[in-house]
């Protein structure tokens, strides 16, 4: 079996050993994937530690780039941040359910990424600091892209407070997922957590629980 050599040698191009044709070239990004890759890191970190305590070094590690990468895409830690402290693309996910069925879709989607991808898409608003503008702009934009969002759709009365009630079970839910690791929430399957939890979600979302079978499901972990 051959091997390839892992480093440049003086006469070009890595090669295999019987030196017929060069070693594959590494995948390189693009600018988009780049930034992407970059943002979705921050994210990642942004959900887990106060944004006081990041560095860009701990972004650019996890993202897989060097930080001066990191400046020349985003300037400086604010101006990187400023597009991570943005709700809308989660938003976007976390709201993309008919509201009968939105219940269980909001529910399962927080577990599903707290499984998959280690973070949910409204736990990192539990991260912003009480004071100074960056927990300012944080709150703000959960606000206006989350709740008033999801306000927006519900009708009948207190539909800004329903709202609110429905995002602060998932937040919980998460909290008690991904920060305190709840042993038997970890172990139980996803649809069992979206039967018991949906129905007390889309009471806020619609007055009545969701009742029938839940559809449009991914598969199920657990």
């Amino acid at each position: 079996m051959r091997t390839v050599t892992a480093s440049y040698g003086p006469s070009g191009p890595p090669t295999d050993e019987a030196g017929d044709r060069p070693a594959p070239a590494p995948a390189r990004r693009d600018a988009e994937e780049t930034k992407a890759a970059i943002l979705r890191a921050a994210r990642h970190l942004l959900a887990r530690h106060a944004h006081a305590d990041i560095t860009l070094k701990a972004v650019a590690e996890r993202a897989g780039v060097s930080p001066p990468l990191v400046l020349k895409y985003f300037g400086n830690k604010d101006a990187l941040f400023a597009r991570v402290m943005s709700f809308a693309e989660d938003a976007d996910a976390l709201l993309d359910a008919d509201l009968d069925t939105l219940g269980a879709h909001m529910v399962r989607h927080v577990v599903v990424s707290q499984r998959e991808r280690g973070a949910d898409p409204v736990l990192r608003i539990a991260f912003a600091p009480l004071h100074g503008d960056h927990g300012d702009i944080l709150r703000a934009n959960f606000r206006t892209q989350v709740t008033d969002r999801l306000a927006a759709r519900l009708t009948g009365p207190d539909a800004g407070l329903r709202a609110e009630l429905a995002v602060a079970a998932l937040i919980g839910l998460g909290a008690m997922y991904g920060i305190a690791r709840g042993r038997e929430l970890r172990e139980a399957a996803t649809e069992e957590i979206v039967a018991r939890c949906a129905p007390a979600v889309q009471a806020h979302l619609t007055g009545t629980p969701a009742t029938g079978p839940v559809t449009g499901a991914p598969a199920a972990h657990g």
